[in-house]
């Protein structure tokens, strides 16, 4: 292969990445609408949708206030979506989960693309897939050294 020919692929990688962030945004967007909820909400219950969390962790995961989490879970409570429940071994500690309402309108919409994924996945190889997965892990890193660059940047400002 040529070093134009090489040049090119690398550069499709590069548009292809972009209108798929892109494209993922705007899914994300028309979730939220769906929902009736704003981003950092969507962000929220897919961070739920892993399992329960305190809100403290929410805070951090999200990088949000602890007064930002309480409003954020008051709004996702009042639709039905999260509830509050005493942790395990300690009743002082607040769990979130979020409830069958919630896990089923997250599935109308998402559900469809996992499926669809799962049969675009299945027609890699072992080797071609990890080579997917290690193209996404080094995106991801590279993705957030920059936000944590790209942050220092409005702490100077």
């Amino acid at each position: 292969m040529s070093r134009e020919e090489l040049d090119g692929l690398r550069e499709q990688v590069g548009h292809e990445s972009q209108a798929l962030q892109a494209a993922v945004d705007s899914v994300d967007q028309a979730a939220a609408v769906v929902l009736g909820i704003n981003r950092t909400d969507l962000r929220c219950l897919e961070v739920l949708w892993h399992g329960d969390s305190t809100p403290g962790e929410l805070a951090a995961e999200l990088g949000l206030t602890s007064g930002s989490v309480t409003t954020m879970l008051d709004r996702l409570s009042k639709l039905d979506y999260v509830v509050r429940h005493p942790g395990p071994g300690d009743r002082r500690k607040v769990l979130i989960r979020i409830t069958e309402i919630g896990l089923a309108r997250i599935m109308q919409i998402y559900g469809p693309i996992a499926q669809e994924g799962s049969v675009e996945v299945a027609r890699y190889t072992a080797a071609e897939l990890r080579t997917v997965i290690d193209f996404l892990r080094r995106s991801r890193e590279l993705q957030e050294r920059h936000r944590i660059r790209i942050a220092a940047l409005s702490e100077r400002a």
